[in-house]
């Protein structure tokens, strides 16, 4: 039975212990937080260190929960244990959690489920001095405009499997929204600590679980656990923050590293309409830069800061059509890199290197519109026969991948326009992989991804200002 409240035990060592000190410390800290990233995330990533030293990385990720039209109601921490070793993941048999900032009910009925459900063993002791979950209550007591419940969960000696199996239980609807624990790098100088934190943020953006390690980050069971939902639910992850105790004077010798990590669904994720024009000019640029030097895709250069969203690993198509009419299509099902790198690289491609089509002459620019789609994770989907991958299809919403051995192929979403029946939207596309398209093919994967997709003509978006990206054109000197 849940009772008492567990008081706050690192108030006074992380974080001022005076309410109105905490409350000022932290509308400081907002004020080096990065609103860029236009998210509505169900999962953040964020750090739990002194708030002096990673309360703007933490602000980054919660920044986004603070602005909703409506606020969460349901916070659920899952962070990592630093003081006691234990099996498992742990809950805190209190109703309720205090700190400086007031007290938070614990939400009875997810507690209840994840006891028994066995996923969590309650126990008050791993508890004792631990900040990896109250670092992040006191943040967002700040932060959210209306009280809600929370649900802390402490992690030790688990699997991201198990994690997972938590994650399941506790997931909810719009009302709850999911924040991981964790710092990343630990005591390294600070030029190798940016380095493997840059690292580290492009195998969380492809939700690569297997790679992560306790060196890279101290809450790497945790977010594992959350890839591993991400893949599972279409999530798609973005770094929006990395930063280090030096940048705010710490020893730049030995660092602490901090991460901020949005994770949204793919079928709702949405470029700021500012990082979309600015893909847009930049692909329009860069394809025009390829018109002149023959096809020859040029370097982008980045001075300044780039939008952390244009950043992130993305898989995308570029498709040019001139008239209304196709003139290009090629893309990258997986992500490879950057965003704006794939982008442009894609967008040159389907103007020289598409084997339908003649390369693009720079008199056809002004006729040309470019449609960029951002494809999510691709997520397997059972083809055991035609009858049950058409069944798991959903019209005009989902892509297809489908292949066996070598043979592959890929349909954009919007093939759904041309080809409107299940049914002929896999056969046509069997028969583009080479496969036949009367027997349904024994053994075929099939994969389905989601796509965000906008575009522009070309005398919409040409000499546009593409701050602070700058096209270098091969061969130019």
């Amino acid at each position: 039975m849940l009772n008492a409240t567990h008081p706050a035990q690192v108030a006074g060592l992380f974080y001022p212990s005076e309410p109105d000190a905490l409350r000022m410390l932290i509308r400081e800290m907002r004020k080096g937080a990065r609103s860029d990233g236009g998210v509505a995330p169900k999962v953040v990533v964020a750090p739990h260190a002194g708030i002096i030293y990673s309360g703007s990385v933490a602000a980054t990720a919660f920044g986004a929960w603070a602005r909703r039209a409506e606020p969460p109601k349901r916070v659920v921490i899952f962070g990592p244990a630093h003081r006691v070793a234990f099996d498992g993941l742990a809950i805190h048999p209190s109703a309720a959690w205090g700190t400086p900032l007031g007290e938070a009910k614990v939400a009875r009925d997810l507690h209840v489920r994840l006891a028994e459900a066995r996923a969590a063993s309650v126990d008050a002791r791993p508890f004792a001095g631990e900040h990896s979950l109250e670092m992040h209550l006191v943040m967002l007591q700040a932060m959210l405009p209306a009280p809600f419940e929370i649900m802390p969960i402490l992690v030790g000696d688990a699997t991201p499997d198990q994690v997972a199996a938590a994650l399941r239980l506790v997931w909810g609807g719009p009302e709850t929204v999911i924040a991981i624990s964790s710092d990343l790098s630990h005591f390294l100088e600070q030029a190798n600590a940016r380095a493997v934190d840059t690292d580290t943020a492009r195998m969380i953006e492809l939700l690569d679980v297997g790679s992560l390690e306790g060196r890279r980050a101290c809450g790497y069971l945790p977010i594992g656990g959350a890839l591993t939902l991400a893949a599972e639910r279409d999530l798609r992850v973005s770094a929006l923050h990395l930063a280090t105790s030096a940048d705010v004077g710490a020893d730049a010798s030995r660092v602490v590293g901090y991460g901020a990590f949005a994770m949204e669904y793919a079928a709702s994720a949405r470029l700021e309409e500012a990082d979309r024009a600015l893909l847009l000019s930049t692909a329009m640029a860069s394809l025009a830069a390829a018109a002149r030097r023959g096809g020859r895709t040029p370097t982008i250069a980045v001075d300044g800061r780039l939008p952390p969203t244009l950043s992130a690993m993305r898989g995308t198509f570029v498709t040019l059509t001139e008239d209304g009419r196709l003139r290009g299509c090629i893309g990258s099902p997986a992500p490879r890199m950057a965003l704006i790198e794939d982008v442009v690289m894609n967008a040159v491609q389907a103007g020289f290197g598409d084997p339908r089509f003649d390369p693009l002459r720079e008199a056809e620019l002004d006729r040309l519109a470019l449609d960029v789609s951002i494809l999510s994770h691709p997520r397997p989907i059972p083809a055991g026969s035609e009858a049950q991958l058409v069944e798991a299809l959903e019209p005009d919403r989902d892509g297809l991948i489908l292949g066996k051995g070598r043979q592959r192929a890929l349909f954009l979403p919007s093939v759904w326009r041309q080809v409107a029946d299940g049914r002929e939207f896999v056969r046509h596309l069997l028969r583009k992989a080479g496969l036949n398209a009367m027997i349904f093919p024994m053994g075929l994967e099939a994969h389905r991804f989601r796509v965000e997709s906008f575009g522009a003509p070309f005398k919409q978006v040409a000499g546009a200002d593409i701050a602070p990206v700058r096209i270098v054109e091969a061969g130019a000197h």
